[in-house]
């Protein structure tokens, strides 16, 4: 009667945790992020060329800071769902708590530091001259409020790690709308509000984000079984916190090195000049549209594999790797091909001059053979992280985006003379390379042999005691 009982709630847990059920609402939160995006590089094309660079370079900038708080919440995420696989609620409650409050404080000084010195930040990263009256508006603005992105970091990343990957999705949709709305009004000064241009696009994204954590935080409160009150988000375990660390440490340094990698190509492509840089933004929101549903199954599946790892489910979590990849290669083959037919009539939304519309359609062919490389890092490389292996990967991505996507891409692009299209070439080659090398240790099962042996040997000591245990009492 008691298994009666229980089947229903592990059938339902199956499906909470299948690849589609986690995907799809993943892939909406993507896509409406991307619509975001597309709509911010739409409306603010409006406003001039310039400041399209402006927004491509900030958000450059903002990605590369955010890696000192993401290396909390991701490490805290694949700990969440390994503990929730466990059967570990109290440790994974406990592992959210830590994660919010330790991410708050690193934004907190993040936007600080961007809020006080915008020029000195810009300059710093060569930015042209022209561009910086625009930027220090921007940065100041969007910058002052990365403790947000903090917040919101830390508190989807622990909701999606249950299983619930609706609750940001719904979250995703309302202030995306919001967001759109605000930006429109202070473009064109529509609803009664001011028309001023780049600053009150800057203003909209912080609002925006600002709703967004508050009803964010709403749900995090009842994420868990045990529910969040205000009193426990002191709450710390040094233990615990020691393990999110020994995760998380290695994934910030890998995203680190991605980030850090394309700010250096921006930089790069700054030097060549502003034409190359308002091209790449432009390519930047076009590419988006080829790995979203990649993107989203990569990160699907770190959740599943993270679970099936914390539940001793070993051969289940190499297998699933396998079946997102390629469904995912799929896609993402599918959506390029697409892009490269149509991306011209798509450039032309964005912008008129001719240059940049020419410079973009010269970089969609190589874009056919870039994203089935990111696709299959994205799978394994997430894979690779879900059971812990994220110090591999670590110096994978140091040692390739050291060497070839930043050295090689200053070597061609700006020695040779290369430009944009031999900056191409090198992120090509670092995506390939990272992937390979990412499929031989996914087929290597270093981590989850290890795992599989010292399950057997808990259950081995466990069955021994309890022999003994049963002789000692028929004595």
């Amino acid at each position: 009667m008691r298994f009666i009982q229980e089947e229903p709630i592990v059938a339902k847990r199956e499906r909470k945790l299948s690849l589609w059920m986690l995907t799809w609402p993943i892939f909406i939160e993507l896509f409406l992020q991307f619509l975001l995006g597309a709509a911010d590089t739409l409306m603010v094309s409006r406003i001039s060329d310039d400041a399209v660079a402006v927004v491509g370079f900030s958000n450059q900038l903002f990605s590369a800071l955010m890696t000192l708080f993401v290396t909390v919440a991701s490490g805290a995420g694949i700990l969440i769902a390994q503990r929730l696989g466990a059967g570990r609620g109290d440790q994974a409650r406990k592992i959210g708590i830590m994660a919010l409050s330790v991410s708050f404080w690193i934004g907190l000084a993040i936007s600080v530091v961007l809020y006080v010195a915008p020029s000195e930040v810009s300059s710093m990263l060569q930015l042209p001259e022209e561009l910086l009256p625009l930027a220090n508006t921007y940065i100041s603005i969007v910058g002052g409020g990365m403790v947000l992105v903090a917040i919101m970091s830390a508190l989807s990343t622990a909701i999606r790690s249950t299983g619930n990957t609706r609750g940001p999705m719904y979250i995703a949709i309302g202030m995306n709308v919001f967001h759109v709305v605000l930006n429109y009004g202070f473009i064109f000064g529509e609803f009664g509000l001011p028309e001023w241009g780049l600053m009150g696009v800057a203003l909209s994204t912080v609002i925006s984000r600002l709703l967004a954590c508050v009803v964010l935080f709403i749900m995090f409160l009842r994420t868990f079984d045990e529910p969040i009150f205000l009193r426990h988000l002191g709450l710390f375990d040094r233990g615990l916190f020691k393990d999110v660390m020994r995760i998380g440490w290695p994934l910030g340094v890998n995203m680190a090195c991605w980030v850090f990698s394309q700010l250096a190509i921006f930089s790069f492509i700054a030097t060549i000049g502003s034409l190359e840089l308002a091209a790449r933004t432009y390519m930047n929101t076009l590419e988006s549209v080829c790995f979203l549903l990649g993107y989203s199954l990569a990160l699907a599946i770190q959740i599943r594999i993270a679970h099936l790892f914390g539940a001793g489910q070993f051969k289940e979590a190499y297998k699933a790797a396998y079946s997102a990849l390629w469904i995912g290669l799929a896609l993402v083959i599918v959506n390029a091909c697409l892009l490269y037919l149509f991306g011209g009539q798509i450039l032309s939304i964005f912008t008129k001059d001719p240059e940049i519309i020419a410079l973009g359609i010269s970089l969609l062919g190589l874009n056919l053979i870039l994203q089935p490389a990111k696709m299959l890092n994205m799978a394994l490389t997430n894979s690779l992280n879900a059971i812990g292996d994220t110090r591999f990967t670590m110096w994978v991505s140091l040692l390739s985006m050291a060497i070839i996507a930043t050295g090689l891409s200053y070597t061609l692009g700006i020695m040779m003379g290369w430009g944009l299209i031999g900056i191409y070439i090198c992120m090509i080659a670092d995506e390939y390379v990272r992937g390979i090398i990412s499929v031989f240790r996914w087929r290597g099962q270093k981590f989850l042999r290890k795992a599989a042996a010292a399950q057997n040997h808990d259950s081995t000591s466990a069955h021994t005691d309890r022999v003994r245990n049963e002789s000692a009492l028929d004595v």
